[in-house]
């Protein structure tokens, strides 16, 4: 748009420059006196001179603020430009030219408005027949807000009209509304809003001055008058079928939704058609069915309980345990989903005998199906095998018109007995030599007959499953196979137990006879004579001391015999003798003990002058025998030549 301008004003100089050559100094501008504009617009304020070329030109405001725009000068043109346009340039600017001494000024008035959107119009829900709704109506960044004007209109009907005629404190674009609360009904179906907006600026051909905005009315009716026929009734009988049939008015149409209510309340969505069919129905099918008509603005529901009767099967006997000989057990007789059961009546039955009855009368309230029981405790016994246990069910309502009005269930007991008198034959002993076989037979007396299982226990207490066999056989044993077996009685009834212990015995070998901390030590020194032996399990030791007028048995401590301050006495042959039932091993040491008198110091004066003595005596005995032998060269005497001749 400047360039535009630029051109435009550009040529319109040419044409004054040749029709003002003789004309007087004279000033005008473009727009004449007053210009509005919309904030964000690009704004020009031309000043124009005949009469003088080229004139001086200079642009103020009338309270010397800023100008807040770009001047250009070309000849007799001066150009103002603000780009954009905002409340800063909301004043009134005066165009000064000077031509010579001669002074020209004119003004030119700047007013802004931003008006820059259609009005919005919100809602503060749907539009539902019979509840009120707020229609808010908005137009957003507008200035000035004092010259606003707004209708909210229903079809051709006002609803409202406002003035905004409230003083402006700052200057700023403000959002305005219009608020208006009515209530929707079916007339009001296919019908509009229409938020209308006015801005009031006198004397201005501005585009727009006036804003519309419409809106149809998309009135919703919420779900109501639900309605649910049931066919053949609700009360129906296992293994029977229902038709159900849901039907809901509203606007738009509802959705049927079929349901079924859960114990805790909630529900569980079966359908989402307004038919609901249930076949081969069971008595868990009874309960509360929900229907429910549902769109965008509500639902409305509608329950009916279908109750599948009732006395749907045969009663349940049930045991707290395996009935064991002498041991309490409670008989449950169980009727499951019993409806009425406020007429029910149920007896426990031992053979011919009634050992229990109960009836129900205190459930005349409950309006739902039951599951009812009978218990019964008693101690059984060996003789009552093969009695039958009858549990008998009758419900007393005789106008109802289905069978069976009594039902019931049988179960003939069988008496356990639980594993006792176990017993552990071992052949040929629980005491092996190693390398020997053993046989270990168990027996166990219970009803039925207990299943036999042989373990070995393990150092940390646990068992170790051998075999299921009534006889463990152990060939070629070793010394690890001694340990604790384990025989166990097992049935239903119960568990018995016996343990052996089993001994692999195997002769003394692998024995250490030691002196600490020699075999030979010095008078007065502490020494002791250790013997140990590898065997598993301990053998028998003895530690002696050898003499010829007979041997001494030493009190030794787990093989370990201390001797403190050791006397010349004590030396002599020490034996130690390993034995068990299997064997026996021997082993022998000299125990050495000096006398203080025969130790003395490397480096007393004795030694030290025997040291240096020998050291002279060997060097010399060397030479004599040196020139001994070049004497006998030379013909001397010799003494040793001589004796060996002797000899």
């Amino acid at each position: 748009m400047p360039r535009k301008m630029f051109v435009i004003f550009g040529a319109s100089n040419i044409l004054w420059m040749v029709f003002t050559v003789s004309q007087a100094f004279k000033i005008e501008t473009f727009p004449e006196n007053r210009i509005v504009a919309q904030i964000g617009d690009v704004v020009s304020l031309t000043c124009r001179t005949t009469g003088c070329e080229p004139p001086s030109f200079s642009w103020r405001t009338h309270l010397d603020s800023p100008l807040n725009g770009q001047v250009r000068n070309e000849g007799s043109n001066s150009t103002l430009t603000m780009d954009p346009v905002g409340f800063r340039n909301e004043y009134s600017y005066l165009c000064t030219a000077i031509c010579g001494s001669e002074k020209r000024e004119k003004g030119i008035q700047v007013e802004i408005y931003s008006f820059p959107k259609d009005p919005e119009i919100h809602l503060s829900g749907p539009l539902e027949v019979g509840k009120p709704v707020t229609v808010t109506c908005l137009v957003p960044d507008v200035y000035p807000f004092d010259r606003l004007e707004m209708n909210l209109l229903k079809g051709n009907h006002l609803l409202q009209n406002k003035d905004f005629v409230e003083p402006m404190e700052r200057k700023s674009l403000e959002t305005k509304s219009l608020e208006v609360t009515f209530t929707p009904t079916n007339e009001d179906i296919g019908k509009a809003l229409v938020c209308q907006a006015k801005l009031h600026i006198d004397e201005i051909d501005f585009k727009p001055k006036e804003r519309e905005t419409t809106k149809k009315l998309q009135v919703y009716i919420s779900p109501k008058n639900t309605v649910i026929s049931v066919n053949p009734s609700t009360r129906l009988q296992e293994g029977g079928s229902v038709t159900m049939t849901c039907s809901s008015e509203g606007l738009p149409a509802p959705q049927i939704l079929w349901s079924k209510k859960l114990d805790n309340g909630n529900l569980q969505l079966l359908s989402g058609n307004s038919t609901l069919t249930l076949i081969a129905m069971r008595t868990e099918d009874s309960g509360i069915y929900v229907c429910e008509g549902v769109n965008q603005v509500g639902k409305n529901g509608k329950e009916v309980e279908l109750i599948v009767q009732a006395f749907p099967r045969d009663p349940e006997i049930e045991m707290s345990g395996l009935p064991v000989n002498g041991n309490p057990v409670t008989v449950s007789c169980r009727v499951p989903n019993v409806y009425p059961s406020d007429r029910l009546e149920i007896e426990l039955l031992k053979g011919e005998s009634i050992i229990g009855n109960k009836n129900f009368l205190e459930n005349i309230d409950k309006k739902y199906l039951e599951t009812e029981s009978l218990d019964m405790t008693f101690i059984p016994t060996t003789e009552d095998t093969g009695t039958v246990l009858v549990c008998l069910a009758k419900l007393h309502i005789d106008e109802m018109e289905f069978e069976p009005k009594q039902r019931q269930s049988t179960q003939t007991l069988y008496v356990n007995v639980a594993p006792r008198d176990t017993t552990i034959l071992v052949s040929p002993s629980s005491i092996l030599e190693e390398g020997s076989s053993v046989n270990m037979t168990c027996s166990s007396n219970g009803l039925p007959a207990p299943k036999i299982l042989w373990s070995r226990q393990l150092n940390n207490g646990h068992l170790q499953p051998l075999s299921e066999n009534s006889t463990l056989t152990l060939t070629s044993t070793k010394m690890e196979d001694s340990g604790v077996y384990v025989c166990e009685g097992i049935n239903q009834a119960g568990i018995d137990r016996k343990e052996v212990e089993l001994i692999i015995q195997v002769a003394p070998k692998d024995i250490q006879l030691t002196a600490f901390p020699s075999e030979s030590v010095k008078e007065g020194d502490t020494v002791i004579i250790s013997c140990t032996c590898g065997n598993v399990p301990k053998t028998w030791i003895i530690l002696k001391k050898k003499a010829e007028t007979g041997d001494t048995v030493l009190q030794s401590r787990d093989g370990a015999y201390t001797i403190h301050k050791v006397q010349l006495e004590d030396a002599g042959v020490y034996e130690c003798e390993s034995k068990n039932e299997v064997g026996l091993q021997l082993r022998s040491l000299t125990l050495d003990v000096k006398g203080r008198g025969n130790y003395q110091d490397y480096f007393s004066p004795e030694l030290l002058v025997l040291y240096c003595s020998s050291s002279l005596i060997i060097p010399a005995i060397g030479m004599i025998i040196y020139f001994a032998r070049r004497a006998n060269m030379k013909g001397s005497y010799s003494l040793v030549e001589a004796q060996k001749s002797k000899v």
